[in-house]
């Protein structure tokens, strides 16, 4: 049986396993590190997330807070949100890229949702329908920020806390409107804004970090190593996330 061979550019024939070695051998890697997309995610969350949960635990408002809340809520924590998005996911942050995709998703519809409400169009915000039709929202949010907290423990005790205390508030705010207990809405708001004082310090932590080139608040990670050198399949050398 004859082995298969392939030429070089002098024409000179060679086995094709030679010549995948040869490849090997002239791969460049080149990387593109960008800072961590989480400060400003983190950072968006937690100013819309403290404004708005503050409002539902009833620490302040007036029939005209929606027009205060809805552009601030869809910028800072959406935008900003999304951009911490796209940039994640360029930094091989599955995470992130969920998180912040997923709750910046929310804030625009939440925008939105008190734009249409000054507006007179969908059933006003207070009305039993409405405040049903939230809980679902919330349901949504925390099936999926469980999962996230789940996947936050492989990366540090910050994030996980942050995700957890996010996900019991969602957890809380879904029952409490979907079942109309009322008694569990400012329950969960008020986890929703010790989530929002977890995000700004993990954002903080990073931002630190990142600027002195050391960790100056701790926040318990968990260390991963990157792919082994030779271990083509893994991108060799990168380590994923931020």
């Amino acid at each position: 049986m004859s082995q298969e061979s392939t030429k070089d550019t002098a024409g000179t024939a060679e086995p094709n396993d030679v010549a995948g070695a040869r490849e090997q051998e002239h791969t460049q890697i080149s990387l593109s590190p960008v800072a961590p997309p989480s400060i400003l995610g983190l950072y968006g969350f937690a100013a819309a997330a403290f404004m708005v949960a503050a409002n539902l635990a009833g620490w302040f408002g007036t029939g005209g807070s929606p027009l205060v809340l809805f552009p601030f809520a869809m910028v800072v924590g959406g935008f900003a949100q999304f951009l911490a998005t796209t940039w994640s996911f360029r930094a091989r942050d599955g995470l992130a890229t969920a998180m912040h995709g997923v709750w910046g998703s929310f804030w625009i519809g939440y925008g939105i949702y008190m734009a249409l409400v000054l507006a007179g169009l969908p059933a006003p915000a207070a009305s039993p329908v409405a405040q049903v039709a939230f809980g679902y929202w919330f349901i949504a949010l925390a099936a999926i920020t469980w999962a996230g907290a789940a996947a936050a423990t492989a990366h540090n005790a910050a994030l996980t806390g942050f995700l957890t205390t996010l996900a019991a508030g969602s957890t809380l705010l879904a029952i409490g409107f979907v079942a109309s207990l009322p008694a569990l809405v400012p329950i969960g708001a008020v986890l929703l804004v010790v989530s929002a004082l977890c995000a700004y310090y993990t954002a903080t932590a990073l931002l630190l970090q990142s600027s002195l080139g050391r960790p100056v608040l701790p926040l318990g990670t968990r260390t991963r190593s990157p792919a082994p050198i030779d271990d083509v399949a893994a991108e060799p050398g990168v380590q994923h996330g931020q």
